[in-house]
């Protein structure tokens, strides 16, 4: 009996122990120090602005990455089918009475839209790369890899400027996204994917930045000088000059941001909104230096692993790189992340990873820093 015992504790052990060490070689984890995160004060002092926002139903659908608006008021976003399942989606349509329905089967996720100058959905398809739909639905796919061969696997975030040209990004050329292999791309601190620019006229693909940490929102400025990238594993936004002196050079335009930054859209003023999926992790960063730790942290079984702490947060930055204001749901009750974020009319609305809604928050008056008992004055968010 005595024998049996230890070799069931053996086998148990062996049952434990065999995945982990797999694991473990499944990732290549490099070193990497986080400066010290800032304080939450001044204009990042906490506050419960995002948990006045109302919810708007996906009919079941998760993950309102990107959102945008047509002509004539109607809501676009790509969401995909199940909340951990990102192998399959489609484009819905919300008409200004809340009707949804499927714009675009795409049959995987679909994360950065913009319309272009002629009413075509330009689209970032996690199986399909960059595609163009036009208002009757037919298809077109512009690029499914750069000019080396490499795939779009993860194509994230657009904009075009306008003269037609498009700028996207690509977070890995390596995988297609799911929960894991996201974590594992931040775990790594490997440089993949990057900044791009297709050309409609030549129906060509430049790339822009080579091998960038967790590439996702892409903006251009105000006069289209630059273009920025957010880069989520480094907790910055990177900025890519497009004229002037400084033209085919990169820059950080802003840095040790205190959670994962994911979108970013522009305001009629030239500022932006920066959307976060949560804050930043205390014990992540202490590990990043540490990549044996990582390698043990990602060979843990899913229930073991650390989750995304709910936590919405908003951020209004200045065309100089300032963090101007902040909105929150520090709960997360309402918003538990906010990876997207439009402003229309008067309303932001809210998206994220796997969210089963979209939120939808009014800009009020003045914004209250609660840790300041200071207020904002509206002209800032109304310029």
């Amino acid at each position: 009996m005595k024998s049996f015992k230890k070799v069931s504790i053996l086998l148990i052990a062996a049952g434990i122990t065999i995945p982990i060490v797999f694991n473990a070689c499944a990732i290549h984890p490099l070193a990497w120090k986080p400066a010290p995160q800032n304080d939450f004060k001044g204009t990042t002092a906490f506050n419960e602005q995002l948990a006045a926002t109302q919810k708007i139903s996906l009919n079941g659908w998760y993950g309102p990455e990107d959102i945008v608006f047509d002509l004539t008021g109607n809501l676009y976003s790509g969401v995909h089918r199940k909340a951990n399942d990102f192998s399959d989606g489609s484009i819905l349509k919300m008409d200004t009475t809340g009707r949804i329905e499927t714009f675009y089967n795409a049959h995987s996720w679909v994360a950065g839209l913009h319309f272009d100058s002629s009413g075509n959905l330009i689209a970032l398809s996690h199986k399909q790369g960059l595609i163009s739909i036009s208002p009757d639905k037919k298809v077109i796919v512009l690029a499914n890899k750069d000019e080396n061969g490499k795939p779009f696997l993860i194509p994230n975030g657009l904009d075009i400027a306008s003269d037609g040209k498009i700028y996207f990004s690509n977070t890995s050329e390596q995988s297609a996204y799911d929960i894991k292999y996201g974590r594992k791309i931040i775990l790594e601190m490997r440089p993949l994917g990057g900044l791009y620019c297709y050309n409609p006229t030549l129906k060509t693909v430049k790339t822009l930045i080579s091998g960038t940490y967790f590439g996702n929102g892409v903006v251009l400025s105000k006069d289209e000088s630059h273009v920025l990238m957010v880069e989520t594993a480094k907790y910055r936004i990177l900025r890519y000059w497009l004229k002037g002196e400084k033209a085919g050079q990169t820059d950080t335009f802003i840095e040790n941001l205190p959670g994962f930054p994911n979108g970013i859209s522009i305001r009629k003023d030239g500022s932006y909104w920066l959307r976060y999926s949560t804050k930043r992790n205390e014990a992540l960063d202490k590990i990043h230096p540490t990549p044996g730790i990582k390698k043990f942290v990602y060979a843990l079984p899913n229930f073991l692993q650390p989750k995304a702490e709910k936590f919405g947060m908003v951020m209004n930055i200045s065309k100089e790189g300032k963090i101007l204001s902040s909105l929150f749901d520090t709960k997360g009750m309402v918003m538990p992340e906010a990876g997207a974020v439009k402003e229309h009319k008067g309303f932001l609305y809210l998206g994220g990873d796997v969210l089963p809604h979209i939120g939808k928050y009014q800009l009020l008056d003045t914004i209250h820093i609660s840790g300041e008992n200071k207020a904002a004055d509206s002209k800032q968010l109304h310029k």
